[in-house]
């Protein structure tokens, strides 16, 4: 643990927003990860045939081909696409409603976090990443690249974006699949506040492209809990004219509607195979990101078993 750090069991956003130093809060999130190595976690559903090399003690016997053994009498194991050095893109919304903010922190400024940490994971296993940034259109594009330069730049980038409602996600996504020159690992950092259908059509457009697609949506707690009392005025879905009123009139309507819409990105995400995550902006970084490589985890064990 950094000296800079006060000793907390886990990384609270707050206390990392008061680092300042983008690089040191994603060394500080990484490092206290319970994970061990990333590179099988990152690793992707697709399981592109790349090429073979020479059978090593520890590699696992699935991974064996046999007909290459039949010809050489040798052992090879098949190497995959996601298991070689890949490119990982790092999609981040900084539009409008991303600014939001029931505590400290907004939504945007725990999605930089995200970022780079999921930037800093990559960089330490000798992989490439790249980032782009998108209200109402793609306002940055960095491509691959695996110096750590990259962490300081998605902080001056997000500095000095001003954000704007966003208008069609899937326009944006489809936007940044065109620059994309290989497929890639792409994590897509959002409220995702909008139309589930528009959503899920700017994600399966990166899903066609061969892409592995990981969402990671971003709320903060008062949109997942609505514990709002009295009178306020609530500020519509980007461009939304803002609705005066009681919070106990509409508590319940809402929660329902926001469940409902959900259950929706859920399904639709995983029906189009994209590894969709729920991420409540009051939580810990590194418990967050810690549940999510696990997870992935126990799903690449099923799919590879």
């Amino acid at each position: 643990m950094s000296e800079h750090l006060p000793q907390t069991n886990y990384l609270d956003p707050e206390v990392l927003q008061k680092l300042g130093d983008l690089e040191l809060v994603a060394r500080e999130v990484v490092e206290g990860l319970r994970v061990g190595s990333h590179r099988s976690h990152l690793r992707g559903f697709s399981t592109e045939f790349a090429h073979h090399r020479q059978y090593a003690p520890g590699d696992a016997m699935r991974t064996i081909d046999w007909r290459v053994y039949g010809r050489t009498d040798r052992y090879y194991t098949k190497l995959y696409e996601a298991e070689t050095n890949f490119d990982c893109h790092v999609l981040i919304d900084a539009s409008s409603s991303m600014n939001y903010a029931s505590g400290k922190v907004s939504k945007l400024e725990y999605a930089k976090f995200l970022a780079a940490s999921m930037a800093y994971v990559v960089l330490k296993q000798r992989d490439s990443v790249g980032l782009s940034i998108f209200d109402s259109q793609v306002r940055a594009y960095l491509p691959p690249r695996s110096t750590m330069g990259i962490i300081l730049q998605i902080d001056q980038l997000l500095r000095d974006i001003k954000p704007v409602p966003r208008s069609s996600i899937a326009n944006q996504l489809h936007g940044i699949a065109l620059m994309m020159k290989r497929r890639s690992f792409v994590v897509v950092i959002s409220d995702l506040l909008s139309n589930v259908d528009d959503i899920l059509a700017g994600l399966d457009h990166l899903r066609f492209d061969g892409h592995n697609v990981v969402v990671l949506h971003t709320l903060d707690p008062y949109e997942l809990e609505f514990p709002f009392k009295g009178a306020w005025c609530f500020e519509g879905l980007e461009e939304e004219e803002p609705l005066t009123t009681q919070a106990d009139r509409i508590r319940e309507d809402y929660l329902n509607n926001f469940n409902a819409y959900l259950d929706a990105l859920r399904s639709g995400c995983t029906a189009s195979q994209v590894d969709y995550t729920t991420v409540d902006t009051s939580r810990p970084l590194d418990q967050v990101l810690n549940e999510f490589f696990f997870k992935r985890q126990a799903t690449l064990n099923g799919a590879w078993s």
